[in-house]
């Protein structure tokens, strides 16, 4: 998947797609505001390339509104 010139691996995908069925299962429409949120919070990368801290060696962004982080 590739996201405005950011390459996401098909694992993230794939857990993307498993959060937002999870979410989707808590109440209806969840699973995509999931969805939408985690594109903007990758999106934001873009902008915000590099700023954010290492962990583990990678750089790390924590996703705004669900407990997921972007790598």
């Amino acid at each position: 998947m590739n996201v405005e010139g950011i390459y996401i691996l098909d694992e993230a995908v794939e857990d993307l797609k498993l959060g937002k069925r999870f979410y989707d299962q808590q109440e209806s429409g969840i699973g995509d505001y999931f969805w939408d949120s985690l594109v903007v919070d990758i999106e934001s990368l873009i902008i915000y390339v590099g700023v954010h801290s290492k962990f583990s060696g990678y750089y790390r962004a924590l996703s705004k509104r669900f407990p997921y982080s972007i790598y």
